[in-house]
């Protein structure tokens, strides 16, 4: 058999955007080349779809910082057929190499949170990653929280807020009910983007402003005292954890500037120095939020493990950082998965599910 041509979608409209640059780089760098062709789109920051030369499509690819979308004079879009859909040059509607697969890698707003699945599925397209409803719930942080604890997961405890809201939010009552310090999020960010960590009334409303630049809904939730530990979720019926690491920040928190520009924001300690009892404990939390939340293909899930023993989710990504220096590939290395192998384990999982919609019945005759 020929070579699957894989799309690669990267970039897009949130505040993720160059942390998805980072991501798609790593990904067309170690893709195996011999199974697969590689077609880029990048998504830049007004929603434009272009495609890409694989030599050309980034600018200042080595910083973090300065890191670009090359903007291609080929705007595309993607047409429903009756088979697989097909993308085609938006200016005469010429089609593109039929794709067979598609790795989305847009993290954040319109990639992680269920639309971008959405319009792929309209479109019949496998794609890597969890499906629309398990995309949407992950992403918003209060909605998964409740899924979790109805699962019996334990999570930390918080309030929830949208605009309308917002003159509600007291931090006098938030600091009786919570106590203090308290992290506040926007509900359908990642990446710690627009995540606080408030003590004071001045750095409590501050935060809430910020947090609500980014969403029209937020999170409040305790300060847990507890070791940060990560692990990376594999599979679609029978998943598997991988080995499991500890994020040792080296600032006040794990922000988006230690997680993606500054390498010495956090030392991360891979495997993790856990007893082997507790780490098997919460390989199989990891497992059982992963399938409460109706997760396949890939997810990272986050836990406190406080001083107690009590292991606490803090949230479930479900398009996780493919950068050189994030957790979920690195997880997998150390449990035997090379990064290369990790993506076409990804690509066949796709493929796995998408012959398995097929067989779905569309007819009631």
């Amino acid at each position: 058999m020929g070579k699957k041509k894989v799309g690669i979608i990267f970039g897009g409209k949130s505040a993720e955007h160059e942390v998805s640059l980072q991501s798609a780089k790593n990904i067309v760098d170690a893709i195996n080349k011999e199974l697969f062709d590689v077609v880029l789109v990048g998504i830049d920051k007004k929603g434009e779809w272009h495609i890409n030369d694989a030599s050309s499509y980034l600018l200042n690819e080595e910083n973090p910082k300065l890191i670009e979308l090359n903007k291609s004079n080929d705007a595309v879009a993607v047409v429903p057929g009756k088979g697989n859909g097909q993308l085609v040059k938006a200016g005469d509607a010429t089609p593109l190499e039929q794709l067979d697969v598609i790795f989305p890698i847009v993290h954040g707003t319109l990639g992680e949170d269920g639309s971008l699945q959405g319009m792929l599925r309209m479109a019949n397209l496998p794609y890597v990653g969890p499906n629309v409803l398990s995309s949407a719930v992950c992403m918003d942080k209060g909605i998964a929280k409740v899924v979790l604890q109805e699962a019996g997961v334990e999570v930390a405890k918080g309030f929830s807020f949208n605009r309308a809201k917002k003159d509600t939010i007291s931090f006098e009552k938030i600091e009786e009910a919570l106590g203090t310090p308290v992290f506040i999020k926007p509900a359908n960010q990642g990446s710690s983007v627009g995540v606080t960590k408030a003590t004071t009334k001045e750095e409590f409303i501050a935060g809430v402003e910020e947090a609500f630049q980014y969403d029209y809904k937020i999170i409040i939730e305790e300060m847990i005292n507890g070791r940060e530990i990560e692990c990376a979720v594999l599979g679609n019926a029978t998943p598997k954890a991988s080995e499991l690491g500890e994020i040792l920040p080296q600032n006040d928190f794990y922000s988006y500037e230690s997680k993606y520009i500054d390498e010495k924001g956090a030392e991360l300690s891979i495997p993790a120095k856990l007893e082997e009892e507790k780490a098997a404990e919460i390989k199989t939390t990891a497992i059982q939020a992963f399938q409460a939340l109706q997760c396949e293909g890939l997810a990272r899930v986050d836990f406190f493990l406080t001083p107690e023993g009590k292991i606490i989710v803090n949230e479930v990504n479900t398009l996780p950082g493919f950068t050189k220096i994030s957790m979920y590939p690195k997880l997998w290395e150390i449990s035997g998965l090379e990064y290369t192998d990790l993506i076409t384990t990804l690509i066949d999982l796709a493929m796995e599910r998408y012959e398995e919609d097929q067989q779905l019945k569309s007819t009631v005759w």
